[in-house]
């Protein structure tokens, strides 16, 4: 089973994807935040699998998040999913450990399956992560 923890200030964003990850087999979501310091709490405690965070968040941006997720000894697979995609956030987030960067306006689906691949067990992350940067 993959665990997967879902940090985004949109409520109705959290739920498309809660929607859309249940239904794929395999997947549990243990836990939500709508901000950065809720999520580095909570994925503490939770320790999922997969991380989806976004980078700009009310209470704590998604990008110092990252810097502390990426600290734990059994550091999740970070997925960062931003409106903001810039070449600058891309790299930023790159540095500081995500290990994958879509554009939420332009890239739902192709995060989605990340996942089922993923699930499939047909491409290896280390594979995927090199195709998407």
């Amino acid at each position: 089973m993959l665990r997967v923890f879902i940090a985004d200030d949109s409520e109705v964003l959290r739920e498309r994807l809660f929607e859309l990850l249940s239904e794929l087999e395999g997947i549990e979501i243990v836990g939500q935040a709508k901000n950065g310091i809720e999520a580095s709490n909570l994925i503490w405690a939770l320790q999922p699998d997969v991380v989806i965070l976004d980078i700009r968040m009310e209470g704590g941006s998604g990008i110092e998040a990252l810097k502390t997720i990426k600290k734990y000894e059994s550091a999740p697979i970070v997925m960062i999913f931003t409106n903001y995609p810039s070449h600058q956030y891309r790299q930023r987030c790159l540095e500081g450990g995500a290990d994958f960067f879509f554009d939420k306006s332009t890239e739902f689906q192709e995060l989605i399956e990340v996942f089922k691949q993923i699930m499939q067990d047909t491409i290896s992350v280390d594979k995927l992560k090199s195709q998407m940067k």
